[in-house]
């Protein structure tokens, strides 16, 4: 029997995720064509925010790559819209002419974002933000422009703006309601998240309405209804969407605010499709990816001949993704028609939780700061479980004391991923049939977790309790296992909640541990240190052991003491000084280092304090994750080859740059020619010196993966080489994962966007300010490189932590 033909117009998430949903059921009953806008295979648009934000890669986002559509025999047209459906022939025609037949059509085009008709609006720099090429021109424009306004205080702008100040923007969200997201939040969650966005740099203007957009060639600002304006030179509509309908308007379906189906997804033609933001259901349009997907689970059971009952509608959730502001929403919100609520509020942590219920059941439910229980919730919602034998308020629970249902006593059919539908029977049948022991695994199996993300801590939950000593894999999404939170999490957390100690930090976050562990406790530290530069008293107890005692612990047990020599550089009185020290406390090893410095190996620990006493000498910090090192050549003054005073440079670098800390160590060299004898390309911070002035080479480290410098630039003068040294330095400081060396974090950024953000003048500027704003901190700490009697015995005082 030959295959039925069917086309899909759109090839976006609710439509492959319909074709998705079909070969599952049977692989062989369709001829399937899909015709895409884009350039693009499908894509999760969800995560276009990520993009903006620096968290993901365009590749990151693709669902379905090319091979896939070949896999499945599904012939692909991407960047050719279709322009007409004939329904009469059962023939569709795109923009370039190209005409497929059809026996099935699905509608899948999604929705377009809505741009206000004022004045302005069509000024090159005015985006609606919506596909992956409206991200890339955001960030083109956010390389050369500096302010941006967002019009829509919604999900969808909060995460535009938070995207764009990432990118360095300075961003106002003007917005018409009284708080933020209105339709999801209360005005206390409203307040709260606008508080929290405040702390990060975001600014507001609420109960605004934009009248028109200022500029002649392209934007400078923009007006609002009360006579203000605000500057800006790129602005963003972010007010919402509009079903894409025209083609099936245009082939006389019938289309009401989207293309109007039944419970079957069929229709007013019943050879015609639609589902996803583009249809119409009972009067309701979706936005959101679970109703999408669950429109497409019906319309596959009917398209092969499965049992169903149609599509009835769908409870929606919502969830933002900008790091520091958890939250979640659900259903109805307001308190009316015989709705009441339920709140409380902790002021300390800002943890806020409201449930509204009717007749003794949950119809809906806002969190903020705390939204672990935002399944739970969600589930009682679609049971229509009621509340009567629940406590209502519970207050001062013991650490360790359940509230709530755990993992363990979730039931089966409890929902596990909102977006995709998927329970929690899924995914334990999933993890014993396939063997799965990871939460990549799993989603690559259920789907579970491969749309917003927000349940992958609920998914490795899962698999702990299925899986017990067996589960190994990605049981940890954050910086360690005491937490789920990511570095930039904590880092925003930090800044927003004004938090100064390791330990508020890690209560205020909910670690697992209170007390942290060997690798979260130096992270925080240097994280807090990083952002309070002034304010944060180093936590010795938190460094490592050698950095602690200020020398490297060797295999033996003993320590290595390596003094300060700038550049290389010594003279005969500390020359002498080592020779006397070595000789007094029988130095087994007198070395010249890697470093271009003078050691002594082999002190055991009790010596130490004795041992830089007698030194009188400033350590080198040959240990610690800070400036290490810089090597230099003699330079043109008593080199023939040598182009510039290269030791002179060097020195002046070690001086300014010196003790500050970076997330792993921070070596540079400094070569007086081309032959670069002290290894330039293979630094942190490469100089070469040549006839012109100074190539500056970047992210080259020696070790067990060797990694050669990038030329960055060609500079004249050793300011520019000391500010650019600065400026590199900070952005690392600022950007940086602990114990990540600059190779791979250039990687991570990638190297054109650290290239743009260090030659651009004004970033320099202030990134250079910044770290000379460190080094005045550090100074005020004469612990931590100048050991005088008092900072020796604040050391040794400190109890062994074992890190």
């Amino acid at each position: 029997m030959s295959k039925q033909k069917l086309v899909m117009i759109g090839n976006g998430m609710a439509g492959l995720r319909t074709i998705e949903e079909i070969l599952e059921r049977d692989k062989d009953k369709f001829d399937i064509t899909i015709i895409g806008k884009e350039p693009y295979p499908n894509y999760n648009r969800i995560m276009l925010s990520n993009i903006l934000q620096q968290k993901m890669t365009i590749e990151e986002t693709i669902m379905n790559h090319f091979d896939w559509y070949k896999q499945n025999n599904i012939a692909l047209i991407t960047d050719d819209p279709v322009v007409e459906v004939n329904r009469n022939q059962k023939m569709v025609t795109t923009q370039q002419g190209r005409i497929f037949e059809f026996d099935l059509c699905i509608f899948a085009t999604g929705s377009k974002a809505f741009v206000l008709p004022i004045p302005g609006a069509l000024l090159p720099s005015v985006i609606g933000w919506r596909t992956i090429e409206d991200t890339e021109r955001l960030i083109e424009i956010a390389q050369c422009k500096k302010t941006a306004v967002v019009i829509g205080g919604g999900l969808l702008g909060l995460e535009c703006a938070k995207g764009l100040m990432d990118q360095g923007m300075d961003v106002t969200v003007v917005h018409l309601a009284e708080w933020l997201m209105e339709m999801q939040l209360d005005e206390k969650a409203g307040r709260l998240l606008k508080s929290d966005l405040e702390a990060q740099g975001m600014k507001f203007k609420l109960q605004a309405s934009t009248k028109a957009i200022l500029g002649e060639e392209d934007v400078t600002g923009i007006a609002l209804a009360d006579g203000t304006t605000i500057e800006a030179d790129l602005v963003v509509m972010a007010v919402g969407i509009r079903p894409y309908t025209k083609v099936a308007e245009m082939s006389g379906i019938d289309v009401g605010r989207g293309i109007k189906v039944n419970d079957y997804m069929q229709t007013s033609d019943p050879s015609i499709y639609a589902v996803g933001e583009c249809a119409e259901h009972n009067g309701k349009v979706y936005g959101l990816v679970a109703p999408l997907y669950e429109q497409g689970k019906v319309l596959a059971d009917y398209l092969t001949d499965k049992d169903t009952d149609g599509y009835k509608g769908s409870t929606t959730f919502t969830s933002l993704k900008v790091s520091g502001c958890d939250l979640y929403s659900a259903g109805h919100i307001i308190e009316s028609d015989g709705v009441k609520a339920l709140e409380t509020f902790d002021s300390q942590s800002n943890h806020y939780k409201k449930i509204f219920f009717k007749d003794n059941v949950i119809v809906g439910v806002v969190l903020y700061g705390d939204i672990e229980e935002g399944s739970r919730f969600f589930n009682m919602m679609k049971k229509e479980a009621l509340i009567e034998d629940y406590t209502r308020v519970s207050l001062l629970h013991k650490d360790g004391e359940a509230i709530g249902v755990s993992i363990a006593d979730m039931s089966d059919d409890e929902t596990i991923c909102g977006c995709n539908g998927i329970e929690k029977g899924v995914i334990t049948n999933a993890i014993h049939a396939e063997g799965l022991t990871s939460i990549d695994e799993v989603t690559k199996v259920t789907k579970a977790g491969n749309s917003c993300g927000k349940c992958k801590g609920l998914i490795g939950q899962i698999l702990e309790h299925t899986l017990g000593e067996d589960f190994v894999a990605n049981k940890s999404t954050g910086i360690c296992d005491c937490t789920d939170l990511t570095r930039d999490q904590i880092v925003t957390q930090i800044r927003a909640k004004g938090l100064k100690t390791s330990e508020s930090v890690r209560q205020q976050l909910n670690f697992k541990d209170k007390h942290g562990c060997p690798k979260c406790r130096p992270a925080l530290n240097y994280y807090l240190n990083m952002v309070y530069p002034f304010e944060h008293e180093d936590e010795i107890e938190s460094r490592f052991a050698n950095e602690r005692y200020h020398a490297n612990i060797q295999k033996d047990g003993t320590f290595s003491v390596i003094p300060q020599m700038r550049g290389g550089v010594t003279d005969a009185a500390q020359l002498i000084r080592l020779g006397e020290v070595a000789q007094k406390y029988n130095v087994p090893l007198v070395k010249v280092t890697g470093s271009q410095r003078i050691g002594l190996y082999g002190i055991e620990k009790e010596w130490l304090p004795k041992v830089w006493e007698d030194l009188g000498m400033r350590s080198a910090s040959a240990y610690g994750k800070k400036t290490r090192s810089v090597k230099s050549c003699v330079g043109k003054a008593f080199c023939r080859f040598g182009t510039q005073n290269t030791t002179e440079l060097g020195m002046k670098l070690e001086k300014t740059f010196e003790y500050i800390d970076t997330p792993h160590k921070f070596k540079m060299g400094v070569s007086g020619c081309p032959r670069s004898c002290v290894e330039s390309g293979v630094k942190d911070f490469g100089v070469i010196g040549v006839e012109n002035g100074f190539q500056i080479y970047i992210g080259g480290n020696g070790g067990t993966e060797v990694s050669i410098g990038q030329h960055l630039t060609t500079v004249e003068t050793e300011e520019e080489v000391i500010r650019l040294c600065g400026a590199l330095m900070q952005y690392y400081r600022e950007t940086g994962i602990y114990a990540e060396r600059t190779a791979p974090w250039i990687n991570r950024l990638g190297f054109d966007n650290v290239k743009d953000v260090l030659l651009n003048p004004s970033r320099q500027d202030e990134l250079f300010n910044r770290i000379m704003e460190a080094k005045q901190a550090v100074e005020q700490e004469p612990w931590s490189h100048i050991l005088n009697d008092q900072s020796v015995k604040r050391i040794f005082e400190v109890e062994e932590v074992n890190v």
